[in-house]
């Protein structure tokens, strides 16, 4: 039997990266996957290459009026929901000297503020011995030049994680985080590195991980499909590191 077979599970950000891998994963394993973005085309071409039914709805996750909107459709839809991957990210390097309050928004506003309103408002529809996972990073505990402001909006979500873990016992629903080291996705085109510049990067990055490379989308889908599955049932309040052993150094 496939390992999410009947479970609704919703994934924040499906639309490229991680996201979009874990939406690939989970709906191979036989969950019902919605998918939420901001571009309708690029929110499209992700439901089409995910198949199995994949439902796209297009919102701001720093918007909690899109939150509440999206519970009610799922739960007109389906029902309930068994699975929340809170995963939708933004980041951009910039020292700290230089640093805009208009981009320190841009990333507490997509990255702690649409985790948070987002379990407030899909908390409810998630069915008693649920699961969700919101995706941080390895930068919330390790430093990175340039990742201050990032690293503060993702340590913010280990912490969120923690209390909710212990707000949903009675309910029986699991809160993960995944920790995601230097994974090869587009978000290093969105984070602002020049293209003349993304080599060198990406072997300094390198260099700096045991395992000698970046991840892969799909390693973390897979990491997230156990956080997800009954096969981490006695598994609650963590943070898991899937960073290539980045963390050690």
């Amino acid at each position: 039997m496939k390992r999410l077979q009947d479970k609704v599970a919703l994934i924040t950000g499906g639309n490229s990266g991680i996201g979009l891998a874990t939406a690939e994963r989970f709906a191979a394993e036989g969950a019902q996957v919605i998918v939420t973005a901001r571009r309708q085309d690029l929110l499209d071409d992700a439901v089409r290459r995910i198949g199995h039914g994949a439902l796209g709805i297009r919102g701001d996750v720093a918007d909690p009026g899109h939150h509440a909107t999206v519970a009610d459709n799922i739960r007109d839809r389906f029902g309930a929901l068994d699975i929340y991957v809170a995963n939708a990210g933004v980041n951009t390097i910039t020292p700290s000297a230089q640093v805009t309050p208009e981009e320190f928004d841009a990333q507490f506003n997509v990255n702690a503020r649409g985790v948070f309103f987002g379990v407030q408002q899909i908390a409810p529809i998630v069915r008693d011995g649920g699961s969700i996972v919101l995706t941080s990073s390895l930068a919330a505990t390790r430093a990175l030049d340039g990742h201050a402001v990032y690293a503060g909006s993702k340590a913010a979500i280990r912490a969120f994680a923690r209390h909710w873990a212990l707000e949903f016992k009675a309910r029986k629903i699991r809160v993960n985080v995944l920790s995601p080291g230097p994974v090869d996705t587009s978000i290093l085109e969105k984070m602002g590195i020049p293209e003349a510049e993304r080599p060198g990067f990406v072997r300094a990055m390198a260099n700096m991980i045991p395992a000698g490379r970046f991840g892969e989308a799909d390693e973390l889908a897979l990491a997230a499909l156990y956080l997800a599955s009954d096969e981490s049932r006695f598994v609650n309040g963590v943070e898991l590191l899937v960073d290539g052993g980045m963390s050690l150094n």
